[in-house]
């Protein structure tokens, strides 16, 4: 087959745009895919070496059982030569033991080395959805604003079973079949070596083919199938997660067109894919054909002419079925190696990827909560206008301030700057004199609780939410908080209190229900420094104003932060600011 006709037509930065002419594809398959096979097993080579005795041993025996399987053909081609030879049937009958004994070898040996695989493999796979999921949730928030929630679960799931492809195909099959075509090869070439040569030539050969049209023909078509997959996962994730806003403008069809959009490219790339695979397949069996006709026929005419015994023709075919076995195996392994090492990508990209920077000070000291913002200019990207332009304020400690201004005016924006979800571009942000930039981001985030406008709530119970920044906080707390929050009366009207399952983001529960959840989980923190982002707008007059009279009440001394339009917070608060173009001015 003319390499021109294999050659993708993929260029060397991994784009994909020979495939299908969208827009919309060529920018949601993800830049992580230019990440290279070896960089990919570097990053597997670190948890085969967190178990290397284990992991060495399994390796030994399984070569062990490669030495039984290798010493097949020999024992065939010794029973042959003793059947046709001699009369004496104890040497006959030695013969027979010994064939059966390499059968017996390689068997138990081959299952010793699996059962000492198995725990390795599943404490791998296990430490390594755990690592990535845990670097997922440190990612900077600039990465949530874009990825597919969907997509990065099935690309963490995809990474778990691709580890497992890998090692499996590297230790189990694609190890031993190179110990067993380079031995039977040379066993082959001392026999005849013609028949040898012709072996050799077959698996170099086959294993250059193997290589080349896997890398260079049926890798790109895979990873394209793996990258539709993940978009196609994130958009049943992202129909399934919005499905009110589904439900509400009756969008079920216009979101099952979507998805068919995305699922018909994922087909035609699926059915590439595969006919790609059986392409490749038959080249390794024409390659097979022309290795079993050459070393047996070499083999048969060698016995014609008087040179080979009954049991050198024996040797050459029971060689043969051995090594097509192998490279057989090997073909299969490599594709599966492929197909582990593109599913895998993903996490081994994700290993470095910039995660939030963590702060080199060992934790920020929070005696009085007093708040500055020191000539801060931020803007969310560089080629967007500036939503804060030298922002200067002052928050003294224990003191309430009301922050307003029009929506977009960057009211947010300074929440978010404060928890470092962002950082900004120039300027600082302090508290109690500390620079936030160089504290560690655990001991800022438990100083400050946030209750926010649109919270998200767990699939779990209404006390698990609100306990979640105190997991160890009793009942009594929780109820407690939940009556400061107005949240008592609902939560004891719900099945099972405060037992009772929210379902997904909170779904279970109204807007203004889930906003009180969400302010009684932040009063339990109790941290010396508290936000409430446009905190009650989903609530009636009657209980907003109850839920501040609640908080004016409290006695923490809390530097309280309030992003608000409605009056009744702000006229809670003593002190107003204004966000006017990116600063601040009193009100």
């Amino acid at each position: 087959m003319p390499f021109g006709l294999l050659k993708p037509l993929v260029d060397r930065a991994g784009r994909y745009s020979w495939i299908w002419p969208s827009t919309f594809l060529r920018q949601a398959v993800p830049r992580s895919r230019c990440i290279s096979v070896l960089t990919v097993l570097r990053f597997m080579a670190g948890y085969w070496s967190r178990r290397r005795p284990r992991f060495l041993a399994g390796a030994a025996i399984s070569f062990g059982a490669t030495c039984f399987d290798l010493a097949l053909p020999w024992a065939s081609a010794t029973l042959v030569d003793a059947i046709a030879s001699e009369r004496d049937q104890n040497t006959v009958w030695s013969a027979w033991l010994m064939f059966v004994l390499m059968f017996v070898g390689f068997t138990l040996t081959r299952n010793v080395a699996h059962r000492i695989w198995i725990p390795v493999a599943a404490r791998n796979m296990e430490e390594l959805t755990n690592e990535a999921f845990d670097r997922v949730q440190r990612f900077p928030a600039a990465w949530y604003s874009t990825a597919f929630t969907g997509g990065s679960v099935r690309q963490i799931g995809r990474a778990m079973w691709g580890y497992d492809d890998v090692t499996d195909a590297l230790t189990v099959h694609v190890g031993p079949a190179i110990v067993v075509l380079v031995g039977l090869s040379g066993m082959l070439l001392m026999r005849s070596p013609l028949a040898g040569g012709v072996a050799i030539l077959s698996v170099v050969l086959f294993t250059i083919v193997n290589l080349v049209v896997t890398a260079r023909y049926v890798r790109p078509a895979n990873l394209i199938s793996t990258d539709l997959d993940s978009i196609v996962s994130g958009k049943i994730a992202d129909a399934i997660t919005a499905n009110a806003s589904v439900k509400s403008f009756a969008a079920e069809r216009r979101e099952l067109a979507r998805l068919e959009e995305d699922t018909a490219r994922w087909r035609e790339s699926i059915e590439r894919t595969w006919s790609r695979f059986v392409d490749l397949g038959l080249l390794q069996n024409l390659i097979l054909l022309l290795m079993q006709a050459g070393v047996t026929g070499l083999m048969v005419r060698a016995w014609i002419n008087g040179s080979a015994t009954p049991g050198d023709v024996t040797f050459a075919m029971t060689a043969f079925i051995l090594m097509s076995g192998y490279l057989r195996n090997l073909g299969d392994s490599v594709r599966g190696l492929q197909k582990g090492i593109d599913d895998a990508a993903d996490a081994a990209n994700f290993a470095s990827e910039r995660t939030e920077t963590p702060g080199s000070h060992p934790g920020l000291m929070v005696r009085r909560g007093k708040v500055q913002f020191d000539h801060v200019c931020f803007a969310y990207g560089d080629d967007r206008d500036p939503i804060l332009s030298g922002f200067d304020l002052i928050i003294e400690p224990g003191t309430t301030v009301a922050i307003t201004g029009e929506s977009g005016s960057g009211k947010s924006t300074l929440i978010r700057l404060l928890h470092r979800l962002y950082e900004p571009q120039q300027g600082r942000i302090l508290i109690d004199g500390q620079d936030i930039a160089g504290v560690s981001l655990a001991s800022l985030r438990s100083a400050i609780a946030i209750a926010p406008q649109e919270p998200v709530l767990f699939h779990r119970t209404i006390r698990e939410n609100i306990a979640y920044g105190r997991p160890d906080a009793s009942l009594d707390e929780v109820q407690r908080v939940a009556r400061l929050a107005c949240a008592e009366a609902l939560i004891d009207r719900l099945p099972g209190g405060y037992d009772c399952l929210v379902g997904e983001r909170g779904t279970t529960l109204s807007g203004g229900e889930r906003q009180r959840v969400a302010l009684a989980r932040a009063l339990l923190v109790d941290a010396p420094i508290l936000v409430l982002d446009e905190a009650t707008s989903a609530l009636d007059r009657d209980t907003e104003e109850k839920i501040l009279r609640n908080l004016a009440n409290r006695s923490t001394g809390a530097t309280t932060l309030v992003i608000a339009h409605r009056p009744a917070p702000i006229a809670a608060a003593g002190r107003v600011v204004r966000v006017i173009q990116g600063r601040a001015l009193e009100a």
